[in-house]
């Protein structure tokens, strides 16, 4: 069986998506060929943006089989967390930034049943994650400054992309490498060389006039 880092998945975020209409969104993005559904949800706080919380990801899991891949850019994951899990998620991804005991938190996603995943904003090191890269199933690098959708790709995340792949190669580990920030048919191909795996698009899915035709060219990019 490959790792599951071996074959590139296309996860397109829902905030780019029409919310007056969900269900058809959803089906949409199923539609034209993503692998996950990826949810943000900001709490104003740890980010300077408001979006949506558990009900809404309940309304998305009860309208699809698809993967939802949810990252929570909130101050106090572990406080929230089992509304999340209730509501349907299949992954969690909480940030190494955020006010909690990470070891801890990314514990209780295990123990809920639910895939684990570890988010590091642009400025974060790598380093600071090594001592949690056993314990996940995803690591998140941001390439813009979470909180709004629309910014422009930041290059320089493609240095800890390519090392956190090759300590996942000299470890024996199998997480995947997400990345979430202007991803597009230019910048999707580097994140990919890299060793990124699982790319979260908003406006290059959602906002393009053929969805299915920009979900082929950033899986082929």
């Amino acid at each position: 069986m490959p790792r599951p880092y071996t074959y590139r998945l296309i996860a397109p975020s829902l905030l780019a998506a029409d919310l007056a209409k969900i269900g058809e969104e959803v089906a949409r993005a199923e539609l034209a060929g993503a692998d996950w559904m990826h949810l943000d949800v900001m709490d104003g706080q740890f980010v300077d943006n408001l979006t949506f919380g558990p009900p809404l990801i309940q309304c998305v899991r009860a309208s699809t089989g698809l993967f939802l891949d949810v990252h929570l850019m909130i101050c106090r994951p572990d406080h929230y967390l089992q509304r999340f899990i209730a509501a349907g998620a299949d992954l969690i991804t909480v940030h190494l930034e955020a006010s909690h005991d990470v070891g801890q938190t990314l514990q209780r996603i295990r123990q809920a049943g639910r895939q684990v995943g570890l988010a590091l904003n642009p400025a974060t090191s790598l380093e600071a994650a090594l001592p949690f890269l056993d314990q996940i199933d995803l690591l998140l690098c941001m390439t813009v400054v979470p909180g709004f959708g629309g910014q422009a790709f930041m290059p320089d995340v493609l240095e800890k992309i390519q090392a956190a792949a090759a300590i996942r190669a000299a470890r024996g580990l199998g997480y995947h490498i997400e990345v979430d920030g202007g991803i597009d048919c230019v910048t999707a191909g580097p994140c990919a060389a890299a060793g990124a795996n699982v790319l979260v698009a908003g406006s290059a899915t959602y906002g393009a006039p053929d969805m299915a035709r920009a979900i082929a060219q950033l899986r082929h990019a």
